[in-house]
């Protein structure tokens, strides 16, 4: 990598400033939401830039790039708005007005105190603020992980917003999924997310490792039988960080600063406030069965990694015969959970014809 593209990415970990770059580096700078720290971007309208507003009475960061029709960006956990960095600019030199926000309790968003306060219904109710807040009041959605959960019932709740839906890695199911059905078929490592302080232990313990592990052993470059282990082979009393595989080498598509600015933002926020989706999923479950009578009338583009957990232990044909505008289910090989980051090239390329079809007529 270039040296001065290597210093850029160090400035958005908030490692170096502007002023440590050399004197010929000049681009114009912002401030990195969660140092206060310059950062630099490239010199055009498709530059990103960071704004705050006030949401539902919260403080709301959200990451911009572009001008054109609104395409809204809803990361999952353990994610911020910096999993989408290699779309917000490839979208808004497409043409579009690309915004990723750090939802409520992630990144630069505001912490609030109850567990109550990050159901995903709050978390839709933030998205809609945010997209009346910044546009016309309709917007396409994207989502990722629990950014796919929320896509799906935004669209269900918000018809006259959503204007089309790209949700990755979780299929659409035409009932909700009952938590507890859940629980009791797949007891997992992972049943201690709706645990109160297990997975913040093992965050507070080893922040880069926890990220480290994360990221690799749920991405296609971990070992073969990964995913059937983690989600088949350990149960609530195994703990993450000894379940997930190691590796000294970060996977390609993960730099160094990249892992950085995960650590320090959590280091920040804390990791309970991002556990919210799975505490609500209880609480959230009857309100979701009302709001799933309702059907998906909007373009639909899906985009899984084959090496995806809810695609492997999951389905893609139910989507078929209840999306009546599905457009297109899309499968990459070899690619894991983290498809923003392990295929931006592919999903941009894929992201953006399904807008060009459905937003560019």
């Amino acid at each position: 990598m270039h040296k001065f593209y290597y210093d850029i990415l160090l400035m958005a970990a908030g490692l170096i400033t502007a002023q440590d770059l050399p004197a010929h580096a000049t681009t114009p700078v912002f401030i990195n939401p969660l140092n206060n720290k310059t950062m630099n971007t490239a010199n055009d309208s498709t530059q990103i830039t960071h704004q705050y507003i006030t949401v539902n009475g919260i403080r709301y960061h959200y990451a911009e790039a572009g001008k054109g029709p609104l395409v809204v960006l809803l990361h999952g956990f353990p994610e911020l708005w910096y999993s989408w960095r290699h779309q917000l600019t490839a979208l808004a030199q497409a043409g579009y007005h690309a915004v990723a926000p750090d939802l409520r309790g992630f990144g630069a968003s505001e912490v609030t105190s109850l567990v109550a306060d990050y159901s995903l219904f709050q978390h839709a109710c933030d998205v809609k603020a945010l997209i009346d807040h910044i546009g016309d009041g309709k917007a396409v959605l994207a989502g990722h992980d629990w950014g796919a959960n929320l896509v799906w019932l935004m669209a269900q709740l918000y018809p006259e917003t959503v204007s089309a839906v790209a949700a990755l890695s979780i299929p659409f199911y035409p009932e909700p999924r009952d938590p507890a059905v859940i629980r009791r078929q797949w007891p997992s490592v992972f049943t201690n997310f709706e645990r109160k302080g297990i997975v913040e232990a093992e965050f507070e313990k080893k922040p880069e490792g926890f990220f480290k592990g994360f990221f690799y052993g749920l991405s296609g470059n971990a070992p073969e039988g990964t995913i059937e282990k983690l989600y088949t082979k350990t149960t609530p009393d195994d703990r993450l960080l000894t379940s997930l595989p190691t590796t000294d080498a970060l996977p390609a598509w993960l730099s160094q600063p990249d892992l950085d600015y995960y650590v320090n933002a959590y280091k920040k926020t804390g990791m309970s406030s991002a556990l919210g989706f799975y505490r609500n999923t209880d609480a959230d479950y009857p309100r979701l069965k009302e709001v799933y009578k309702k059907d998906i009338q909007q373009p639909v583009l899906f985009i899984g990694g084959a090496k995806e957990a809810a695609v492997r232990f999951g389905s893609t044909e139910p989507m078929k015969q209840v999306l009546p505008n599905l457009r297109k289910i899309i499968l990459l090989e070899g690619c894991g959970h983290w498809i923003q980051q392990e295929r931006p090239q592919e999903l941009n390329t894929a992201l953006i014809r399904f807008l060009n079809q459905e937003v560019k007529q």
